[in-house]
């Protein structure tokens, strides 16, 4: 990236003389500008190769802007009088829209237009409009033009962040030492990544460099010596003892080892020759068999012999470092049965409980193969609710199902007036995550008999509680967003305080901030998560730099090109979740239920509505129902749409109406739901039913609609991931998922499923009748995309795959941790400093919750 301090005179800085016409001063202002702005985005190693690339792309702009300067002023002028306020990418382009087509098409297809179309928002504050310009993921650039002077200026991240603050202060409350958050001085010197298709792969990065920067020869291998030696678990030493003192030692005993292995037959348990190799400096972790040891120790000797992160990647792979894992989600009801559906109890429940179960299955393999007698625990730690309202959320200590050592442990919220009883919601938790922190790690200490060797952090409160627990221990710490706060509801950061008394995102941005900057990695399940599209915004980018006004800036909040960013996707269970015709696995025992949910023609507190036409193919969607999943957006489609209503019927199961929610969205959209039955007279081809807390009997009902030839949508404003995307494509179930974020990247548009924008409503609803038509004419299309959906599945969505990325993970990044400063121990003490004095205060600021 350039240095604004070093481009070359008439690129750092444009200022427009004030003599001559003003349009020509306007086109060699937008010309300069423009120049600058997509000249950051190069890596730029030939100045003489980058001044002649600026000047052509200088010479074809300023044909451009001479030769059509109404039309820019026009554009500016319609932008400017959307008075003060944001603009989207999609309020600029309506805005273009707007003018007449061959004008339009000038502005388009010149440099301009590229600026535009890399243009994340605008900030409308007249004389001045700012654009936050984004030339690709990750890289970001700011200017603003004066409409009345014509002067285009680069902007600083805290001059366009400033700027932006005066939306809500008006300007005269500028404050020029407001609190800013930067995080760069802490990784500045650290190498990372620069290309976009990079992020997201950060272990590889970091063997890569950390590889040829460590072991450049022989000697400067002491670091992995010393790793190896120190190794042991509760006491027990593992992999060398004491008589492997250095490296020529080392590697005398593995070219003694390997010989005498080389005359064993390759399935020779270690027991019967362990003696041996520990009598010249082995102990257990190598391997249960001849065949198991002897591979670690040639990964070993090529290691010596000439080193590279693939080999390293694999040899630390089958290192032993993880038995105990602690999995921290506080909020919601976390249950294994009847708690799906309730409020901020969704999709991440599932996540975990299918997490831990393949987890543990990956450790009891790993374990065997490395030929230890180790039992691994793994203990999920929520929050307990002793007004538990039918679910077991009262219990203390709870066994999951599938597991041999895996149990969910809950500990109450505590304050001094004593136990919280009821819920509360997951903007509220923020007040008594302090003292659950020190109760978890005195609970998690009894149950485990020591401290974990790694913890995983679930959404915003988990992951905060993890970063406290994970510095208190010195345990390598995991992130996983499941879904940031911030992207789901636009603007508030700028407004924060607006969303404050119901929301509290001042104390969760903190959070996150917090959460990110400490972990040692992060787990996304899709680089969409991370970075975003070429178009759009990913949820981590999002905190790269923002304000909340009053509070403070953030000037560089994380780094997506940070090599702790990895994607490891998570699957569906594939014992509840296959496809529709495998016959022989069908749970036919739940069809009469299933029959009864979707065409009873009585209606009570379950479902509401009924299917006339029971011949119509099924448009299903599930969700919880809050404002950004979308699901009264859907019914809106379909009621205004009458010819997908001839074509098909619709059934969604969304909230529970059989009891009063006490969450504010859902009261919302219960209310909007009603509205839009009455409105566009739905009853006799749609059905509401209420959430289902039986997985397995859901997963049945996916594969029941395929029956019907339906197709599932899921139409959400935003999903971090998407999980009921990936049950539904893993039944069969032809599949429409929002664009904006995971099943964006999970679903290829037009050959697994179909992308649909939340905010295009009629053109969705048009998807599906230009389906279901294509579907009635050629019935070989069903199956097509039906086919498309499971294939993808198959190659990149399965928990196999998942658990063992994960662990390979944690392994590398505890082993990078122990031999370099990756500990980011400066940072931390950063971190220490804005938890104590702004997140303390801020999650004291909201209102600790009364049980009635």
């Amino acid at each position: 990236m350039v240095n604004p301090a070093t481009v070359k005179s008439g690129f750092a800085k444009a200022t427009l003389k004030q003599e001559g016409n003003k349009r020509q001063r306007f086109a060699s202002s937008a010309l300069v500008c423009s120049s600058f702005f997509l000249s950051r985005s190069l890596k730029v190693e030939n100045w003489e190769k980058f001044d002649n690339l600026c000047s052509s792309l200088r010479d074809r702009l300023s044909v451009t802007l001479t030769s059509h300067p109404n039309e820019l002023l026009a554009l500016l002028s319609r932008l400017e009088s959307q008075g003060k306020g944001i603009l989207q990418p999609h309020h600029l382009f309506a805005e273009l829209e707007a003018i007449p087509v061959g004008d339009k098409q000038k502005l388009a297809d010149g440099a301009f237009g590229e600026i535009l179309r890399s243009t994340q928002e605008a900030i409308v504050s007249p004389p001045w409009i700012a654009l936050a310009v984004r030339p690709r993921p990750g890289v970001w650039e700011y200017l603003r033009v004066n409409t009345n002077a014509l002067v285009a200026e680069e902007m600083s991240v805290p001059e366009y962040l400033q700027f932006k603050e005066e939306l809500v202060n008006g300007g005269s409350e500028k404050d020029n030492f407001m609190l800013e958050l930067d995080f760069e001085p802490f990784t500045d010197s650290f190498p990372r990544p620069t290309l976009s298709k990079s992020i997201g792969n950060g272990v590889e990065f970091l063997n890569r460099h950390l590889s040829a920067k460590m072991f450049h020869d022989k000697d400067s291998m002491h670091p992995l010596l010393d790793f190896l030696r120190v190794h042991h678990f509760k006491g027990k030493t593992m992999m060398l003892n004491d008589r492997v003192q250095n490296l020529n030692a080392l590697q005398s005993v593995l070219r003694k080892a390997e010989e005498y292995l080389s005359t064993l037959p390759p399935e020779t348990s270690f027991s019967e020759f362990g003696h041996r190799l520990q009598e010249i400096g082995f102990e257990r972790g190598w391997g249960d068999t001849a065949e198991r040891v002897l591979q670690m120790i040639h990964l070993l000797l090529d290691l010596l012999e000439a080193p590279d992160a693939c080999t390293l990647e694999k040899f630390l792979g089958r290192i032993p470092m993880v038995f105990n894992v602690v999995i921290l989600s506080p909020h919601g009801y976390f249950a294994q049965s009847n708690v799906l559906g309730y409020p901020d109890t969704g999709g991440q429940i599932v996540y975990i409980l299918d997490q831990v179960r393949a987890l543990e299955a990956e450790m009891l393999q790993r374990i065997k193969q490395q030929g230890l007698d180790i039992t691994p625990q793994i203990l999920i730690v929520t929050r307990l609710l002793p007004d538990a309202v039918g679910t077991t959320c009262n219990q203390r200590l709870e066994k999951v199902f599938g597991t041999e050592h895996t149990n969910i442990l809950r500990v109450p919220f505590r304050t001094e007036k004593g136990i919280l009883r009821k819920w509360i919601s997951r903007f509220e938790v923020w007040p008594y995550l302090e003292t659950f922190t020190e109760d978890v790690a005195n609970e998690m200490a009894a149950e485990m008999q020591g401290k974990p060797d790694l913890i995983i952090g679930n959404y915003s409160d988990g992951n905060l509680v993890a970063s406290l627990l994970a510095h208190k221990l010195g345990v390598t710490q995991c992130t996983i967003a499941h879904a940031l706060e911030k992207t789901k509801y636009p603007d508030s950061d700028i407004y924060w305080e607006k969303f404050e008394e119901k929301y509290h995102f001042s104390a969760q941005f903190t959070a996150d901030l917090i959460a990110m900057n400490h972990t040692d990695f992060i787990i996304t399940s899709t680089f969409q998560e991370i970075s975003g599209s070429k178009d759009t915004v990913g949820q981590y980018e999002s905190h790269t730099a923002f304000t909340l006004p009053g509070l403070y800036r953030v000037v560089h909040g994380i780094d997506v090109f940070d090599p702790k960013f990895n994607i490891v996707s998570p699957g569906a269970d594939m014992k509840t979740y296959f496809p529709y015709f495998e016959k022989e696995k069908r749970l036919t025992a739940f069809h009469p239920e299933i029959e009864e949910l979707l065409y009873s023609p009585t209606q009570n507190e379950e479902h509401i509505g009924v299917l006339e036409d029971q011949s119509k193919p099924i448009i299903f969607s599930m969700a919880r129902l809050d404002r950004v999943k979308n699901i009264s957006g859907l019914v809106e489609w379909y009621g205004k749409n009458s010819q997908l209503r001839e074509l098909v019927n619709l059934v969604v199961v969304a909230g529970d109406r059989r009891k009063e929610s006490k969450d504010l969205e859902e009261q919302e959209e219960l209310k909007k739901m009603y509205g839009l039955i009455e409105t566009y007279k739905l009853d006799g081809q749609f059905r509401w039913i209420s959430a289902q807390m039986n997985t397995v009997r859901n997963g049945e009902l996916y594969r029941y609609i395929a029956d019907t030839r339906g197709a599932f949508v899921q139409p959400a404003f935003y999903e971090a991931f998407g999980l009921t995307v990936v049950e539904a494509m893993t039944c069969g179930l032809p599949t429409f998922a929002t664009l904006h974020g995971g099943p964006a990247e999970i679903i290829v548009h037009e050959k697994s499923g179909f992308h649909i924008d939340p905010y295009q409503g009629d053109q969705a609803a048009e998807l599906l009748v230009s389906f279901f038509e294509k579907c009635k004419t050629d019935p070989t299309h069903w199956e097509k995309v039906s086919q498309g959906g499971l294939q993808r599945i198959q190659e990149k969505y399965t928990w196999q795959i998942y658990s063992d990325r994960l662990l390979t993970l944690a392994g590398v990044y505890g082993f990078w941790k122990h031999v370099s400063k990756l500990e980011r121990r400066e940072a931390r003490r950063y971190l220490e400093m804005f938890y104590a004095l702004k997140y303390r205060k801020l999650a004291e600021s909201v209102p600790l919750a009364v049980d009635e």
